[in-house]
């Protein structure tokens, strides 16, 4: 428990002294996802960095990465 106020206290810390504001964990997590997702790494790798499954990864950030609908947009080309 005083693991888990030490780390938010040091996040918030973190925040103030960066001029973050409305900025938590899940914030960076999703930040980060979006930003592995656009430089086009690997699903199965992205996942197991981020700590998620690659279901989740596909569903919820698939749509950010390069390869996104490229397939069926050959397909008219």
């Amino acid at each position: 428990m005083a693991y888990d106020l030490a780390i938010k206290k040091g996040f918030a810390a973190a925040c103030r002294r960066a001029g973050l504001e409305n900025v938590s964990p899940h914030t960076l997590r999703h930040t980060c996802t979006t930003w592995l997702m656009q430089k086009g790494v690997d699903m199965w790798e992205a996942a197991g960095f981020l700590g998620m499954s690659k279901e989740t990864l596909e569903q919820v950030y698939g749509h950010h990465h390069p390869d996104y609908l490229s397939n069926a947009a050959r397909a008219f080309s």
